[in-house]
């Protein structure tokens, strides 16, 4: 199969509408990316609120060095972070393919990107030309139950008949391998459906919830999350973090997830990308990072307003995810946004947070914790908290935070809706203190 070229205009959405940035440039076999390079417009470089497309290999720090150039992706990689996270995963191929009716995987990139739609993560669209418009998306909650029904359809590889076809609008650019789709509720803010499968074996929908629920009170940041049921079945709904309302022309300040439409406020866009794009590295290299990688790559990515704070939150979500037993904690499950009060780029709210029940007695999750690897205790995360850039006291006070929330998981998860029969199910995830931490340790925390 000969290679082609296909040449692409990348949108940014910097207020309420959208600024073409840039041409992207692609070289595909097949379903494969060869190489890729991207050139800034020029008249987008000059403006004071352009958002970079990809931190690493497309900053825009130095604006001198990037106006008029063609810049490849850092590290030898064939397609730029930043594009990736705006491309859709797993669940996202499947719907464009089951729209398209053709095999998995067996679309050139380009192709997975412009099918993507307007409504993808982050404030990022690529279009065919810088004459092509947004596509349209975003259902209403009463489309919920059709959206499940569709969503059942492709992931059991069936054709999805044209009165159930809104999810080739809203679930085509969304990642992970879980059926999704966006929705907005009755005030137009718009939520992230997650689907129980027919496949699980536990609520997944509840416990997901529960869990971040749970994170939040051990003072992480975590978008507003709920659960719907739909007959039999459950859905997760958590709030888009990477939309936001605010008033014409006025940067918004605080704690943008929390914001709410009406009076005169707007819909706005945070521009995002994964860990995956912020340590510049592709996803088949993931295990071998670890958390210490992520907080250097804080250090030099994010703005220098947030990287003391953004570094013990990482700190914490890494103690929380062994005590948890969560190790889907890969680097596309890390996010990083835009903020436009900050003009910069700040760790994002947590999401994507599973306990995974084990009987095991020695525990990894998927990063590397510490000076061990990737063994998963209290021991290990602390013997790293010079590379987070915290003193030994202060990360013991933070270990002993999250502590004090999760050693009360059944209350909270009670609390949250989840049966004691999924408790029980899952309830060999939760780690107790004695179980992660030496005695050592222990005479340490507050």
């Amino acid at each position: 199969m000969a290679a082609s070229e296909q040449k692409l205009m990348v949108f940014a959405a910097l207020g309420p509408g959208w600024t073409p940035c840039g041409q992207l440039t692609l070289t595909e076999e097949g379903p494969n990316v060869l190489a890729s390079s991207f050139a800034y417009g020029l008249k987008y470089v000059r403006r004071a609120d352009a958002l970079e497309v990809d931190p690493v290999s497309l900053g825009l720090k130095s604006r001198e060095e990037v106006r008029g150039k063609r810049l490849l992706p850092a590290n030898n990689l064939t397609l730029f972070g930043g594009i990736r996270d705006a491309a859709p995963d797993s669940w996202g191929r499947r719907v464009i393919e089951a729209k398209l009716m053709v095999p998995a995987n067996s679309l050139p990139e380009s192709q997975y990107l412009l099918h993507a739609g307007s409504d993808r993560v982050g404030a990022l669209d690529v279009r065919q030309s810088i004459n092509d418009g947004p596509a349209r998306g975003g259902n209403g909650p009463h489309a919920l139950e059709h959206l499940m029904e569709a969503a059942d359809r492709i992931e059991e590889g069936l054709p999805v008949p044209s009165h159930l076809q809104a999810i080739f609008l809203d679930g085509t650019a969304l990642g992970g391998a879980r059926p999704k789709a966006s929705v907005r509720d009755e005030a137009g803010v718009l939520w992230l459906a997650k689907f129980s499968s027919k496949l699980d074996s536990f609520d997944v929908p509840g416990i997901e919830v529960a869990a971040l629920q749970l994170a939040a009170t051990a003072g992480m940041r975590v978008p507003e999350v709920q659960v719907r049921q739909l007959g039999n079945r459950k859905v997760m709904l958590i709030r888009r973090f990477d939309r936001y309302w605010a008033l014409p022309a006025v940067t918004p300040e605080g704690e943008l997830m929390h914001t709410q439409p009406g009076q005169g406020r707007e819909e706005l866009r945070l521009g995002f990308v994964s860990g995956l794009t912020l340590l510049g590295c592709d996803e088949t290299e993931s295990r071998t990072k670890s958390y210490m990688d992520l907080a250097g790559a804080i250090r030099a990515h994010c703005h220098p307003s947030h990287i003391r704070a953004d570094n013990a939150e990482l700190f914490k979500r890494m103690v929380y995810n062994i005590l948890v037993s969560n190790d889907d904690d890969h680097l596309r499950n890390h996010g990083f946004v835009w903020e436009p009060a900050i003009n910069g780029w700040r760790l994002s709210p947590l999401y994507d947070v599973l306990p995974k029940a084990s009987h095991a007695f020695e525990r990894y999750l998927h990063l590397g914790v510490g000076p061990q690897g990737r063994l998963a205790t209290l021991d290990n995360a602390l013997g790293a908290h010079e590379m987070f850039t915290l003193s030994k006291a202060t990360a013991c006070e933070l270990i002993s935070q999250v502590w004090l929330a999760v050693r009360q998981w059944k209350g909270y998860f009670e609390a949250s809706g989840v049966s004691g029969a999924e408790i029980e199910k899952i309830a060999p995830a939760f780690r107790h203190l004695d179980t992660v931490s030496t005695a050592q340790l222990r005479k340490l925390l507050p």
